[in-house]
């Protein structure tokens, strides 16, 4: 299977490279900055350099085509302002499900966020407030599309090893997830074509990642 990643250099997209590669599918990270390159060839993915926010869809799509599946886990990152905000989290996500159309490309995974169905709650930050508008409006594009989708919204992201026990669910309530158990569950999305055109929120719990996909 070849599976092209938005956010390829990101730890998510890292962790379910590593996946992909071990079970001899075809990893394939795009990434903005060429230093990045070795990061990807390490786990086995191959690496495109190209910049979502300066590209047109018809470069993305030559990247996309022959692809079994693609998979957005781009995001602007910590540090960002309300601009990159919208350019990424929400341009980029609509250019690559513009791209995967043009490509032929049907399966479409997205990492979305919990929050992103109240982006307007009173008293959040004013640039984490732009952050769920923009994931919002992207989950929103995506809904509307003829593909493949299904959308991933992960709860608080950790760095602590992977346990393969998780909770998923179109709600969860609001926990921790380590990002090896939030790549495992996306490897298990591409696997289980009955998620399309679902919206599923992730966090840790008792579950095995494939009861709890076979519970919904």
């Amino acid at each position: 299977m070849r599976v092209v990643i938005a956010g390829g250099h990101g730890q998510i997209a890292l962790h379910l490279e590593k996946l992909l590669a071990q079970r001899h599918d075809a990893p394939v990270g795009i990434v903005r900055n060429p230093d990045h390159e070795a990061d990807l060839t390490a786990v086995g993915a191959e690496t495109v350099v190209l910049d979502l926010e300066k590209s047109d869809v018809d470069a993305v799509a030559k990247v996309l085509e022959g692809a079994d599946a693609a998979v957005f886990s781009a995001g602007a990152g910590p540090g960002s302002g309300e601009a990159r905000k919208d350019t990424v989290d929400r341009g980029a996500a609509v250019l690559f499900a513009d791209a995967a159309q043009r490509a032929g490309v049907r399966r479409f995974v997205q990492v979305g966020s919990m929050g992103a169905d109240n982006p307007d709650a009173p008293g959040l930050d004013p640039v984490f407030a732009a952050y769920l508008r923009a994931k919002r409006a992207a989950e929103d594009d995506l809904k509307a599309r003829d593909l493949d989708w299904t959308i991933l919204r992960p709860g608080r992201l950790t760095n602590d090893s992977g346990t393969g026990r998780v909770k998923i669910a179109e709600k969860t309530g609001r926990a921790e997830v380590p990002r090896e158990d939030v790549a495992a569950v996306l490897l298990a999305l591409l696997d289980t074509p009955a998620t399309a055109r679902r919206t599923l929120e992730l966090i840790s719990g008792d579950d095995s990642i494939a009861d709890a996909l076979s519970r919904i």
